[in-house]
């Protein structure tokens, strides 16, 4: 059965589905069998980056998949050794030439690469990229607010969404306030964040119970109310069902809090963007 998915109006007007479907470490022809079982499942955005070395994968599902290409929501991303202004608009296109697809319907900056400091050259390829029609809305990932002010500033232009890590044990909050204040949408990568330590946890079990769903349900549906959009990532045909099926129960404002309250311990990898370079 197809799930329905409803849509988040970006501010630049296009509208982007309110769950996705991440691809790292999904590649070959398994990976393609993967995506189209999300796809038929109801999954229409699908995130993919240069660096994943699966765009190629991506656009032979998408032809495989049966589904009209002007209903699905297809992301990659720029890698940071291709930052500067002639190398982001040739990685650009080589993107769109590997998934053999006409146009991305959103592109984001993998990383901003701070000690490189070419971010917002590569900010400007893209704002380009998009007026050329090879990209409908664009986007970052892993920046911090002094980063996209940054953007913002020596452009004019607001990126219309922000990729970060997100979950129950690390939730942003002042990051997705920032967010807010600019319009800019949250997509949460690593959504379930630390596995078998969020499967177990007790408030979360005790909620899961309360609405007779998973335990990745509730956390998935806690980003939604959050107004973030998750990309988890599945190749069993179950779990990504599962992951899907979001859209019939709600959070109480009792049950949102007691997420938001779980402490934080921080990322789950040594990436933090102030420091982080990206190849």
């Amino acid at each position: 059965m197809t799930i329905h998915i409803p849509e988040v109006l970006l501010n630049d007007g296009v509208k982007a589905p309110a769950i996705g479907f991440g691809t790292a470490w999904i590649r070959g022809a398994k990976g393609v069998e993967s995506l189209k079982t999300a796809m038929n499942l109801g999954y229409r955005l699908i995130d993919s980056a240069f660096n994943y070395e699966n765009e190629g994968v991506v656009g032979e599902a998408v032809r495989k998949s049966g589904v009209p290409r002007e209903e699905l929501f297809i992301t990659s991303k720029l890698p940071g050794r291709h930052h500067k202004y002639d190398e982001a608009v040739k990685t650009i296109e080589e993107s769109l030439y590997r998934a053999g697809l006409d146009y991305y319907d959103l592109y984001l900056i993998h990383w901003p690469n701070p000690k490189v400091n070419l971010y917002v050259e590569a900010w400007q390829a893209l704002i380009d990229a998009r007026k050329k029609g090879l990209i409908r809305s664009i986007g970052v990932s892993n920046f911090l607010p002094e980063h996209l002010e940054r953007l913002i500033q020596e452009t004019g232009v607001v990126p219309s969404m922000n990729q970060i890590e997100l979950h129950p044990f690390y939730n942003q909050a002042e990051q997705r306030a920032n967010h807010l204040t600019h319009g800019i949408v949250t997509e949460s990568w690593s959504p379930l964040g630390r596995g078998k330590e969020l499967l177990e946890h007790e408030h979360l079990r005790a909620i899961a119970e309360t609405h007779g769903k998973s335990v990745s349900q509730i956390v998935l549906r806690w980003h939604v109310q959050l107004g973030a959009i998750p990309i988890p990532r599945s190749q069993s045909k179950e779990h990504q069902q599962e992951n899907i099926d979001i859209f019939s129960f709600e959070l109480s404002k009792e049950e949102m809090k007691a997420i938001c309250d779980i402490p934080t311990t921080g990322p789950l990898w040594d990436q933090d963007p102030a420091v982080y370079e990206e190849f």
